[in-house]
């Protein structure tokens, strides 16, 4: 630092040392500043700051809102205000698209208010922060799963609630997302030859997710894999419960073309009253599957496959 020519008198030791003890103050001033975007502490009545925050939120400057709301709670966190300025900041946060600090907000909530009557909002938003936050299928889906959860929570703790009606359309979303998730990751190992691999992913979308808008191409997806592995009756079981539940899909054509592409022949039915594995023999038991010609009136399949999804009013598969 560069001592002023104002001391010239003055030992240049001395000078340094004043010099010194003058910028220590100047530090701790700087030092003590909020960071960018905190308020600065000033004490203020309860009504006061609850109204300031109120207006900023009228006036849509979300973010100012979320703060002053946690002034309320920091400055006043015994007083009646601050229970509700709790929930205030965690739906301040979430309109000004801070998803993280909305969750953060709404679940500090909970803790210290497990039995409000805005407990349900708060799950409610700590469920839209996550679900806000879903990105598309090509990324990892942890925020996905955490969005299932919390909204399956808020449907466990409060199912007559106005908030659950929506969590149930968008639990139905989220299941559609993870499926598509699996979809596209069978997808990619089918383009590299990893059969058993595409094969996994597609029975985990019929198992898990049979009831979204993939389930018709997970069962001619599994139609190809199961060619593609050398099993061609579990190919044309698939087929045939793809042509049963989406008879004028584009996928069962497709599905249906594929398997006369590779002549599968028939299966021998079962007797009546035949045991699956008979005693004393050995193999696997054949099964009669029999599909329909696209466009026609589906007589659907002997076999009865629990995991098939099935449209609403249609009748259940009969047993073999």
């Amino acid at each position: 630092m560069r001592i002023p020519q104002s001391l010239p008198s003055m030992p240049r030791a001395l000078a340094v040392t004043l010099i010194a003890a003058l910028a220590l103050p100047m530090a701790g001033c700087a030092g003590g500043r909020t960071a960018k975007g905190d308020l600065p502490y000033v004490a203020r009545d309860v009504g006061t700051l609850y109204s300031t925050a109120k207006r900023r939120l009228d006036q849509a400057r979300y973010k100012e809102a979320a703060q002053l709301f946690d002034e309320v709670e920091r400055q006043h966190p015994y007083s009646i205000w601050a229970r509700r300025a709790q929930i205030m900041s965690a739906f301040s946060y979430y309109l000004a698209k801070d998803y993280t600090a909305s969750i953060s907000s709404a679940q500090r909530f909970l803790a210290v208010h497990p039995g409000n009557r805005d407990a349900p909002y708060a799950y409610y938003l700590i469920a839209l922060g996550y679900y806000e936050q879903i990105t598309d299928v090509t990324r990892d889906q942890k925020i996905t799963r955490q969005a299932l959860d919390s909204l399956g929570e808020l449907m466990r703790r409060y199912p007559n609630t106005r908030y659950a009606s929506d969590a149930r359309l968008k639990i139905d979303l989220v299941n559609d997302h993870l499926a598509g998730k699996e979809m596209e990751i069978g997808r990619f190992y089918e383009t590299r030859g990893q059969w058993l691999a595409a094969n996994g992913r597609f029975r985990t979308v019929i198992d898990k997710f049979q009831q979204t808008t993939h389930t018709p191409e997970a069962l001619m997806r599994l139609t190809e894999t199961y060619l593609a592995l050398g099993v061609p009756v579990e190919a044309e079981k698939a087929g045939a419960v793809l042509g049963r539940n989406y008879p004028g899909t584009d996928w069962y054509q497709h599905a249906y073309d594929l398997l006369k592409k590779n002549q599968v022949p028939a299966v021998p039915p079962m007797k009546p009253g035949e045991q699956v594995v008979p005693v004393g023999t050995k193999g696997t038991p054949s099964v009669q599957v029999e599909l329909d010609e696209p466009g026609s009136t589906p007589t659907g399949p002997t076999l009865r496959t629990p995991t098939a999804p099935r449209s609403a009013g249609q009748p259940s598969n009969t047993g073999s």
